[in-house]
């Protein structure tokens, strides 16, 4: 029997995607992937076109992370635009090395417990979904709209602090650019610079 860490590796590794850095460009086709997610589902970038995707980066011991799902913010979000056809997408992809990373097995349990509402979780061990959109920190937010063009890039908020009082005074980009896209229009804010921990690569 292969162990199921060596599983995971080996799982992770048929990974394909477009692997230049910072290739993602707001207003350009969204770099494509394709792997597994955690459940163990095929997760297509290119077989949701017609879906609008949210690409969410996470790592839940970082004090960014903890302010928007300690405070239910980031699960709210899940729920409200998946249950409007959007498809959520959570991704850790903190490397071996750094200990960040998380098996599928541990991804789901976590998960769960914090009450994510995500359609997907995949774990990015290698690290080549997250070069590929220049993923910088967690949480980084990315908006595809139904085109697969890239219509959002940066952080979940206007406060970059772990204080989640300062949740309900904040403009959140994502909700912003999730209702303007599904409304057909043209994102006002289509870029911003993330705020929170570095993704550990």
């Amino acid at each position: 029997m292969i162990p199921a860490k060596n599983m995971f590796v080996a799982m992770v590794s048929t990974i394909s995607a477009t692997l230049v850095a910072g290739a993602a460009e707001v207003g350009k086709p969204a770099p494509d992937f394709s792997t597994k997610d955690a459940k163990g589902s095929e997760v297509s970038l290119a077989s949701m076109k017609g879906k609008v995707v949210v690409l969410e980066w996470v790592n839940h011991g970082c004090p960014f992370v903890v302010k928007h799902y300690g405070s239910n913010n980031m699960q709210k979000l899940q729920e409200t635009y998946t249950g409007k056809g959007v498809v959520w997408i959570t991704i850790n992809s903190g490397s071996e090395a750094s200990k960040t990373n998380l098996d599928d097995a541990t991804f789901i349990k976590m998960s769960a417990e914090k009450g994510s509402k995500a359609s997907h979780l995949v774990s990015d061990v290698s690290g080549e979904i997250g070069k590929s959109y220049g993923a910088k920190t967690t949480p980084h937010m990315i908006v595809i709209d139904k085109e697969g063009t890239l219509v959002y890039t940066g952080a979940i908020d206007s406060k970059k602090s772990t204080n989640a009082a300062d949740i309900p005074s904040s403009d959140n980009y994502v909700a912003k650019a999730l209702d303007e896209v599904l409304a057909g229009k043209a994102v006002t804010t289509a870029k911003t610079e993330p705020y929170g921990c570095s993704v550990k690569y």
